[in-house]
């Protein structure tokens, strides 16, 4: 590699992508994956997202051999799917057909996804006639008995059964269609869909199977229970304590599917530690999550469109603060968190107390910066806060009156000037326009301190967010430099506060904080990363793990993680705000460094390289059932590694004292280069590098 190349290099091992080869090598080797979920085309979770997003890159390796199986949920269908036949010579075709015969009914389509992939949806309705008997051999194949009011677990043992059914059908049939032996490898997510790998093993199928569990049921219920979850792995009780939540059958489903898969993973290391634990069954592979990077891709852009959005969230901020915009716009910061509303397993009790102390940091400091601190987590609330309708409404009829006044004082500027002479103060601004700048001046007046929350949450005063805040005295006032604003719900285009999607949004702000406690990948800071936008994790969330493994100096590349395993719940509130202190006290340039590295991340995140995971678990599956075949290993997989950002040696003392030195306002330009003077801007240059989250101080 040459010099110049090497300052641009990106990531060290980054492997070929030959076998993106949209089907070919699979349909001569007559190779098929059936991806089965309960969340393929039917948005529940996050589930849902995995398997949405990593569509694209799905098809162009496997093309038309790769097919999703999912239940039929008509209201999602409408607008998620296209329904048509597949083409006469399929096997899948004639398969579906024969089914159909039973009285079953089967809806194979397009799901309007990126690569368009092929989806058949069963409709579970046309075979409850047979769930007594299904239940019946379920139980005598595997002992485990389901409650006949658990209606989830009834219509996961209907999916399965129709799956099971469906795969067998097709093994039998594809043989006819090519001269190859068939390779049929199914991948079941999550326990909801196991009952149809349980059952393919029952019935000895040649088929390989695949169980990948996203998070284990019982750890999540263990978690919410506010226990100390990591620290107890190996003393719970498990069956005690399904049993006590009354989950144990479904827990030894979970257990059944991960046992008899041919080939197990897990999304995250933490999560495969949980699994062993809970599960007795360490992952074969793990399989990180990725993104669809080419929907978020801005090139160069992406620092244009931070100004962009963050204009548009300041127009929020003038409506939501009037009467007290005592703040410069141009040195405020904006950080946030968002997700489920899961108090404790997302960490927003981490992040409203490391708030708190970043606000007492703040001000001891005598920092002219100001932070607003956004939570966006969907909660029940009557409706829209008064207030912050209000304050729009004011900032609206103020900015249209301005722009009123400017158009007329600007036509009467025009005609005074054509007379060859300059205006008059007098003659620029009216009596009457006064009048209406002050009545509008007065109307943006208030006594009341801007509200901490934009709606009318119901039963506030049990709410786990306002009460914390009330506890941390983070009310807005006059003299506080951190700000809140909680808003529960999630964004949209019509939404009247902000009219901006939850991209847009994200886009504007400065930092995302995620200081998770379960977490077992996390994609609200993976997003952050593919937008170029900095961002706080922890060490007990997959994508956190999964960064501080590939990444030689996470902070540096604006990944900060928070030790959330290992020391006390004390030391990591500390350590939160010691971070977003440090990040407040970056200036602008820096923050755009910054932005530039977190950026260059995307790759990493890009289904398209970490499909290599899914191959190579498909590839592992495929050995087991088939070992007189020779099976590629799968190149590539585990070995992306990023390298603490390189630097070359500073400009001769000689050269630099003609050089002028850059304005702090700018600096928009887009800095990609990595010198020994942005090492020393972000608290990373002069020493080792260890990689972790207190390298810089």
């Amino acid at each position: 590699m040459s010099r110049v190349a090497r300052r641009f290099y990106r990531v060290d091992s980054l492997h070929a992508l030959d076998n993106l080869d949209k089907g070919e090598s699979a349909s001569v080797e007559n190779r098929w994956v059936f991806e089965i979920s309960h969340e393929a085309a039917n948005k529940v979770g996050g589930i849902y997202q995995v398997i949405r997003s990593k569509c694209g890159a799905s098809v162009e390796e496997l093309g038309e051999q790769y097919v999703l199986l999912g239940p039929y949920k008509e209201a999602s269908v409408r607008t998620e799917v296209e329904l048509a036949e597949f083409s006469a010579d399929s096997p899948l075709t004639v398969t579906i057909n024969r089914l159909r015969t039973e009285g079953w009914r089967i809806h194979p389509g397009r799901w309007l996804v990126d690569g368009n992939p092929q989806i058949i949806l069963f409709d579970i309705g046309s075979a409850s006639v047979s769930l007594n008997d299904y239940k019946q051999e379920f139980y005598e194949n595997s002992k485990i008995g389901i409650p006949q009011h658990d209606i989830e677990c009834n219509d996961a043992v209907l999916f399965g059964f129709m799956v099971a059914k469906f795969i067998e059908e097709f093994r039998s049939e594809v043989v006819n269609f090519s001269d190859a032996k068939p390779r049929v490898c199914a991948h079941f997510h999550e326990w909801l869909a196991g009952v149809g790998l349980v059952m393919l093993r029952m019935r000895n199928i040649d088929v390989a199977t695949i169980f990948t569990t996203h998070a284990t049921l019982l750890g999540r219920f263990l978690c919410a229970g506010a226990v100390d979850f990591y620290n107890n792995l190996d003393k719970f009780d498990i069956d005690g304590e399904a049993g006590k939540r009354g989950i144990y059958h479904r827990y030894c489903m979970e257990r059944c599917c991960a046992h008899l898969a041919h080939t197990f993973t897990t999304v995250s290391e933490i999560t495969g530690v949980e699994a062993e634990h809970l599960l007795k069954r360490k992952p074969d592979i793990i399989t990180p999550n990725g993104l669809n990077v080419k929907k978020f891709a801005a090139l160069h852009e992406f620092q244009n469109l931070h100004a962009l959005s963050k204009e548009r969230i300041n127009d929020f901020i003038r409506g939501h603060f009037y009467g007290f915009m005592d703040f410069d716009l141009d040195k405020t910061l904006y950080f946030f968190i968002a997700g489920r509303y899961e108090f404790g397993n997302k960490g927003a009790d981490l992040y409203i107390e490391a708030l708190a102390r970043l606000n007492h940091y703040m001000k001891a400091s005598g920092t002219d910066k100001t932070v607003i601190a956004f939570i966006i987590f969907p909660a029940k609330t009557n409706n829209f806060n008064i207030e912050s309708l209000r304050g729009q409404a004011i900032t609206k009829a103020l900015r249209d009156t301005i722009h009123d006044i400017q158009a007329k004082i600007g036509k009467r500027m025009y005609e005074v000037c054509l007379t060859g002479r300059l205006p008059e103060a007098s003659e620029l601004l009216l009596k009457e326009e006064t009048v209406r700048l002050k009545r509008c001046i007065y109307a943006a007046q208030r006594e009341t301190l801007p509200p901490i929350t934009t709606h009318n949450v119901c039963d506030d005063h049990t709410d786990p967010v306002l009460n914390a805040l009330r506890r941390c005295h983070l009310f807005n006032d006059t003299h506080d430099r951190v700000k809140v604003i909680f808003h529960p719900e999630f964004l949209s285009v019509s939404n009247p506060l902000f009219g901006m999607d939850y991209e847009e949004f994200v886009r504007g702000c400065h930092l995302g904080v995620f200081p998770s406690y379960y977490e077992p990948w996390g994609y609200t800071p993976a997003e952050c990363t593919v937008m170029g936008i900095p961002s706080v994790t922890t060490n007990l969330s997959g994508f956190g793990c999964f960064m501080a493994e590939h990444i030689a100096d996470p902070m540096s590349y604006g990944i900060y993680i928070i030790d959330r395993r290992y020391i006390g719940l004390e030391e990591s509130v500390r350590q939160l705000a010691q971070n977003l202190f440090e990040f407040v006290q970056l200036n602008r340039r820096q923050r755009i460094i910054q932005r530039n590295r977190t950026e260059r991340l995307s790759e990493l995140l890009d289904w398209r390289i970490l499909g290599s995971y899914y191959r190579q678990a498909r590839q592992h599956a495929l050995r087991l059932v088939y070992p007189e075949l020779a099976v590629e290993e799968a190149a590539g997989a585990g070995r992306l590694n990023y390298p603490r950002p390189l630097s070359e040696p500073p400009s001769p003392t000689s050269s630099r004292a003609t050089t002028p030195a850059p304005s702090e306002h700018g600096s928009d330009d887009e800095d990609s280069i990595d010198s020994e003077a942005e090492l020393e801007e972000l608290g990373v240059g002069g020493g080792s590098v260890n990689g972790s989250t207190t390298s810089s101080r």
